[in-house]
């Protein structure tokens, strides 16, 4: 089961304080999930507070990405609508939306997390929308491709911030 119940109050709440580092050391993960892909390639997806980490590896080349509130304060950049560069592109979207709209979407994030072993899920107290969601997948080329959802609750509404990533190093 990759779903984990984290007895932890969120750090990041809220779309507008995201931001993403490349390249820096991963930070300590709440949860995380290691992925192989059988060429001798490697991803860790990592749940942070409320937020993620991902390190990827292929024989020769290693990335990690960070999505969080902490990430701008340590040399990143404001979470973009898209970026790309060299062999990575990432595109990301919030939408805001009303309270049981959150609610599906992370009863719907929690039981995918529960039936596939390639997903990973914090829940965190205090909400049922409060949760991270990760999933990765090898790419047939080399490299990975992986998607993230964070669920920021707020009272009637909330924030659902997606990512999509792909790394073709």
């Amino acid at each position: 089961m990759s779903l984990h119940l984290l007895d932890i109050e969120p750090r990041d709440v809220s779309a507008a304080a995201l931001g993403l580092l490349l390249g820096r050391p991963a930070p300590a993960t709440l949860a995380e999930l290691r992925l192989t892909d059988g060429r001798g390639g490697s991803l860790t997806l990592g749940v942070l507070g409320a937020s993620h980490v991902v390190t990827a590896a292929v024989p020769g080349a290693r990335l990690t990405e960070e999505v969080s509130c902490d990430a701008v304060g340590a040399g990143g950049d404001r979470l973009p609508r898209s970026t790309r560069s060299g062999g990575y592109e990432l595109t990301s979207a919030v939408t805001t939306t009303g309270r049981l709209e959150l609610d599906a979407t992370a009863d719907r994030l929690r039981a995918l997390a529960d039936a596939d072993p390639g997903w990973l899920c914090g829940a965190f107290p205090g909400s049922a929308g409060a949760l991270t969601a990760m999933t990765a997948q090898p790419l047939a080329g080399g490299g990975w491709a992986w998607q993230t959802w964070h669920l920021y609750p707020a009272g009637n509404t909330g924030e659902i911030v997606t990512t999509r990533t792909r790394w073709t190093p």
